[in-house]
């Protein structure tokens, strides 16, 4: 046990460095940007009449000081570490005086729930498949699985999200194509409300799966294929093994352990697709709310955007790091 508790704090202190580099990164792109929010706000007051340049002035330095951009580079660099680690990234110029948390708040879950049960759903679907038509290679409906998990994968996530957009909110139009739910509906835990996010989650969740699926199919395929020519295998299968013993206990357990570390590897890419998903269909997630943020000019809020999802993408690896000396003993952790 003392080795796996080095394990992680190993671990902990990689999480903690890659969020620390991801931020800082973020927050150098956010500040290289040539939109000023401070007199893009004051353009937008000043645009409904005459102000004086008195007042202008004084709105220019409470508005600095609102947004963390008083004083030098280096005291605007702590007054931002020092809204990270309370939680506060200052008021949302796009929504303004909205905080960016309070915004982020509203976000947050529908983005979770949708990547965490797309997620979940394309890595079982796409492995299982993928394990059965590695083993059942003369199957000819696994070959046709096979076929499709081939056209689906090199698709771009918007692409796939389009098609289906087109498909079913115009020529079969039987599923709701924009928004998390029904307009005016209220949000609560009632069967009207959960039946009404299920629908809206359809297309967007459908489109992220059937990429996810493909890709994972071809992985275990492949693995599959390379693990049935094992020795451990040709002799399970010579002492009479069942078949499906042989494909649970000895080809997949194995075959399973290098998707773990893809799934790790993936999340990243997982949430870009979302990203754009969100946007395709109206979806009220945190993709949707970065990219209006970033067309409004809202750095603030594209810096909390941004800060959360490294956050979360991290937090996915890490566990999914920690887990992985317990599937695989033959990972080292001393």
């Amino acid at each position: 046990m003392s080795g796996y508790a080095g394990y992680v704090g190993r671990r902990l202190a990689q999480f903690l460095l890659v969020v620390f580099i991801g931020i800082n990164i973020a927050y150098v792109v956010t500040h290289a940007s040539p939109i000023d929010p401070v007199e893009q706000s004051i353009s937008a007051v000043t645009s409904f009449g005459n102000t004086a340049p008195e007042a202008i002035d004084r709105m220019r330095h409470s508005l600095r000081e609102l947004y963390g951009l008083g004083g030098t580079p280096v005291q605007q660099y702590l007054t931002f570490w020092k809204r990270i680690l309370s939680a506060d990234f200052g008021p949302s110029l796009s929504a303004f005086p909205t905080p960016v948390g309070t915004l982020i708040g509203r976000a947050l879950p529908w983005t979770a729930g949708l990547l965490t049960v797309s997620t979940i759903i394309a890595w079982v679907l796409g492995n299982l498949l993928g394990g059965l038509a590695g083993y059942y290679r003369q199957s000819r409906g696994l070959k046709l699985m096979g076929v499709i998990a081939m056209g689906l994968h090199p698709i771009p996530y918007y692409i796939l999200a389009m098609l289906l957009l087109i498909l079913f909110g115009f020529i079969w139009p039987v599923l709701p194509i924009s928004g998390g739910a029904t307009m005016n509906l209220p949000q609560t835990l009632t069967p009207e409300f959960v039946w009404s996010v299920l629908q809206h989650a359809i297309l967007p969740a459908l489109s992220l799966i059937l990429i996810g699926v493909g890709s994972w199919f071809l992985g275990m395929r492949s693995l599959v294929s390379n693990v049935l020519a094992e020795d451990y295998v040709v002799y399970a299968e010579l002492a009479g093994v069942k078949s499906w013993r042989i494909l649970t206990s000895y080809v997949m357990r194995n075959a399973l352990v290098p998707q773990v570390t893809g799934l790790a590897m993936s999340l990243g890419g997982i949430f870009n697709g979302a990203v754009i998903t969100e946007k395709v269909f109206g979806y009220p997630g945190l993709g949707s709310l970065l990219v209006d943020a970033v067309y409004a000019g809202d750095y603030g809020l594209v810096l909390g955007v941004t800060t959360i999802s490294i956050l979360g993408v991290s937090v996915g690896v890490l566990a999914i790091d920690l887990l992985y000396p317990l599937l695989d003993p033959r990972v080292k952790v001393s």
